[in-house]
């Protein structure tokens, strides 16, 4: 197959964006002199690139430079791209791996709110979680797997407008010993939840990026107590650990 733009217009126009991205805003002259290519072409690709509103011209220095609409184009293309179809085969290739019940969740407010589950078939224990049901971040694995990733003054925040209740007697309920959690967090990489929403129950975290970098997603495997010894974390842990690093 020949390597080689049938189009030559759009192999020029694409590479004027390309050049405008990469070193910002220039004049006419350094364009031409950048791709090779005489000013006169140069000007027809930017005259037309600025009626399709992609390209803005400074009146004062006379240099051009990249709209807003392409990030604009660029955000509409993000907004179409479902994470959930990239996430769900790692959620059951873990799941199958390890047996157990893998959760996949979204930063929301105080909480943080299941988009997808993938339930362990080796077991009859089954979690209660329900895709669309909402845990809050202070007492969850996911959410101080998220909250770890926050600056202080947003940890303070969420934690002053969540509900501190105890919902079993390993709820932490005192700040600076979630502070402390927290510090261990970012220490390991990943959370625990230690019987702190539910009795019986362990799990283990991590917080994963958006395309920007915001860690407003997290994964956790989650099972019984009785399964969930301090050398299952561990191992848990490096597969975990592993596979974020993957994601980014």
């Amino acid at each position: 197959m020949e390597n080689k733009n049938p189009i030559q217009v759009a192999d020029r126009l694409f590479l004027v964006l390309e050049t405008l991205a990469d070193a910002g805003p220039l004049p006419l002259t350094d364009l031409s002199r950048r791709l090779d290519l005489n000013k006169s072409t140069i000007h027809r690709i930017l005259t037309s690139l600025m009626y399709l509103g992609y390209v803005k011209q400074d009146t004062e220095t006379g240099k051009y430079y990249l709209s807003f609409k392409i990030l604009s184009l660029a955000n509409h293309l993000l907004e179409k791209m479902d994470i959930l179809d990239s996430i769900r085969p790692i959620l059951r290739r873990i799941s199958a791996e390890t047996g157990e019940t893998v959760h996949f969740v979204q930063l929301d407010g105080t909480d943080a709110v299941y988009i997808c589950k993938e339930e362990s078939t080796q077991n009859s224990v089954r979690m209660v979680s329900k895709v669309g049901s909402r845990i809050p971040l202070f007492c969850s694995g996911v959410g101080k797997a998220m909250m770890a990733e926050m600056p202080d003054e947003k940890i303070k925040k969420i934690w002053d407008r969540s509900d501190r209740k105890e919902y079993t007697p390993h709820t932490i309920t005192n700040y600076e010993d979630f502070l402390n959690r927290l510090k261990e967090v970012k220490e390991k990489g990943y959370a625990l939840d230690d019987e702190e929403n539910e009795l019986g129950v362990r799990c283990i975290a991590i917080a994963l990026p958006d395309y920007s970098g915001v860690y407003r997603y997290a994964m956790s495997i989650t099972a019984p107590v009785t399964r969930m010894s301090d050398e299952r974390i561990q191992e848990l842990a490096e597969l975990l650990l592993r596979m974020k690093a993957d994601f980014k």
